[in-house]
């Protein structure tokens, strides 16, 4: 159950996955090609070209065309662009900013001067990604802080004497600040603030006509009652949000929730059916500009979802590899944790899906491990953990390093 990847082998990562996904469903490359015909709305060759050309794929020595992707993605009940991920360029922070012309001193002092120009808006939007896209390893409470602050100055332009157009970008922009700001106060376990500010961000986003910050609220309020064990109450929310994403990023987070609501309640049939259409929708978008935006979906946290439903599941071989997927999609060449969130609750997986297979020595390193990064969502790695740990308190309750484990655990919910 080691995470390490095997650095030995020399093949493209979409080849280790496309042998790792099927043999997680164990089936044969025979049954792969047989299961890829059966989702095809083409005719397709025989199995006998199909099964020479998917021997070439998993061994890395071509790679499939544009309509074969698809289908391979579709195949395994993912999106083409987390399997097969482009090598798009990272813009960074300063290159955006130094497109603006203005460094961060100047933008405050032209709001503190009531300068509504479009260079200010736009730096002001800049802003509001650079925060968003901080989102993932900024430490909670500096962003807490940096989120208020921009906040407050950009509410303050509301006072000001604005266009229509002016007054629905500055609502806007005050919208997606506030949408952060209650994600990180929920982070930190400040519940009741939290929601206050969730519900202030759904209110800019309806003054301002802007449907994606009102999903992204209701996308909160999914999340909020899925950390608290309202799975009725995800449903409700994701339906609501839905109702008024329409086709965008937060659609296919809502249905995420809805699914990971269903595989609480034991519903697999609505599991798949959830599962299916956020991955659907997600497939229909662009590939996004700036996979770090904390309120952009890419398609590799596509996997993020289908780990947690099947954990809750019990399917353990396929919550284990899309565990070490997306751990290897959260972490850069150099070994990076670029998203260490998502790492930790895929560190809760493997640790419970070691627990079930009898090693508990694992099961507690990986668990361990999930405790010990500095950035944390407090009520979704608790949410998780209390997954591993209900699981070796009824199966190991006397052995000395669950029970410490146990006890780090309950320290860190206090």
């Amino acid at each position: 159950m080691a995470e390490s990847l095997d650095h030995t082998d020399d093949r493209p990562v979409w080849a280790t996955r496309l042998r790792a996904e099927r043999t997680a469903r164990g089936w044969s490359q025979a049954d792969a090609v047989r299961a890829m015909r059966a989702h095809s709305r083409e005719p397709l060759p025989a199995d006998s070209t199909l099964l020479r050309n998917w021997k070439r794929w998993e061994a890395g020595g071509s790679e499939p065309d544009t309509f074969y992707k698809t289908l391979v993605a579709e195949t395994f009940g993912t999106v083409t662009a987390a399997f097969f991920p482009p090598q798009a360029a990272r813009e960074r922070d300063d290159v955006l900013l130094a497109g603006t012309g203005m460094e961060t001193l100047e933008v405050v002092a032209r709001v503190r001067a009531s300068d509504v120009s479009p260079a200010t808006l736009d730096a002001l939007r800049i802003t509001a990604d650079r925060l968003c896209c901080e989102y993932p390893y900024l430490p909670p409470e500096q962003l807490h802080a940096e989120g208020h602050a921009w906040l407050r100055r950009i509410t303050s332009l509301m006072d000001r004497r604005l266009t229509l157009a002016q007054h629905r970008e500055v609502l806007t922009l005050a919208g997606w600040i506030a949408l952060l700001v209650g994600c990180v106060e929920y982070d930190m376990g400040q519940r009741r603030a939290a929601e206050g500010t969730r519900k202030a961000a759904l209110s800019l986003g309806e003054e301002a006509g802007n449907a994606a910050v009102s999903a992204w609220a209701y996308e909160m309020r999914a999340w909020y009652a899925l950390t608290q064990g309202d799975y009725r109450g995800v449903i409700a929310a994701a339906e609501a949000g839905e109702a008024t994403a329409s086709s965008d990023g937060a659609a296919v987070q809502l249905a995420a929730q809805q699914a990971k609501a269903w595989a609480r309640l034991g519903d697999r049939r609505q599991v798949e059916t959830s599962l299916d259409r956020g991955r659907r929708l997600l497939e229909s978008l662009p590939y996004p500009e700036d996979t770090d935006h904390h309120f952009v979906v890419d398609p590799a946290k596509f996997d993020f979802y289908a780990m947690d439903c099947y954990r809750i599941a019990g399917e353990d071989r396929l919550a284990e590899m899309y565990a070490r997927e997306v751990i290897k999609s959260s972490t850069d060449p150099n070994g990076q944790e670029r998203k260490p969130m998502r790492i930790a609750e895929a560190r809760i997986t493997l640790g419970v899906t070691a627990a079930r297979a009898g090693d508990v020595e694992a099961a507690i390193a990986h668990g361990r491990k999930a405790l010990q990064g500095d950035r944390k969502s407090l009520p979704s790695l608790l949410m998780c953990s209390r997954e591993l740990t209900n699981f070796l308190a009824q199966r190991y309750p006397k052995q000395p390093d669950v029970s410490s484990y146990l006890e780090e655990v309950r320290t860190l919910a206090a």
